[in-house]
């Protein structure tokens, strides 16, 4: 059952995640990524308040498996990543949340340039 709560909740945020980028994309024009960045803020936003829900005792278990993982997984893995970094703030651990920040983005960003090169070096 928590398997297919989270599946159904991943589909969803799937679905909504690209219908809402590509109406936003349309709307706002090739210039800047708004779609991404809404997708972001916005799961950012919504995980930060289901947890805090869930935390309250305001949701069940499995509410939370389907809207925490599962849609908003679907949705934005950005928003579990805001999540872990304000959880490591909170116990206090600045450095490893800094360091979680800015080895992700660095990271991450030269792990889409290193496949980059390999994809043109495969394909060409």
């Amino acid at each position: 059952m928590k398997l297919l709560l989270v599946m159904l909740g991943g589909a969803l945020g799937s679905a909504l995640r690209y219908g809402l980028g590509a109406w936003v994309q349309a709307w706002a024009g090739p210039g800047f990524p708004w779609s991404t960045f809404l997708v972001n803020t916005s799961g950012s936003f919504l995980i930060g308040a289901v947890l805090r829900l869930s935390l309250e005792g305001g949701l069940s278990a499995e509410a939370r498996l389907f809207l925490a993982v599962g849609l908003l997984g679907g949705y934005t893995t950005f928003s579990t990543f805001s999540w872990e970094t304000l959880t490591l703030l909170q116990g206090g651990e600045w450095l490893r949340a800094w360091g979680y920040v800015l080895g992700s983005v660095v990271l991450g960003f030269a792990a889409v340039l290193a496949g980059y090169w390999l994809g043109g070096r495969l394909g060409g």
